[in-house]
């Protein structure tokens, strides 16, 4: 358990770090065909479908090449 939970925070340095450095890296998220974005006067209301089924997507196919 421990051994998953210091690669797990590895990851999200890593991670953290590329975002940190290269910001324009996510330009994509949330202004994919079937994001949802509703604008009003006093609210906003914002539903990343397609860019979370993508990112669903992704983290499977790794997880799933870890495991093997």
């Amino acid at each position: 358990m421990a051994r998953w939970l210091v690669i797990a925070g590895l990851v999200l340095v890593v991670l953290g770090a590329i975002l940190h450095f290269a910001p324009g890296l996510l330009n994509w998220f949330g202004k994919l065909p079937g994001d949802i974005n509703i604008r009003s006067e006093n609210s906003r209301v914002f539903i990343p479908i397609t860019s979370m089924i993508i990112i669903s997507v992704l983290l499977t196919i790794v997880l799933n090449l870890f495991n093997r």
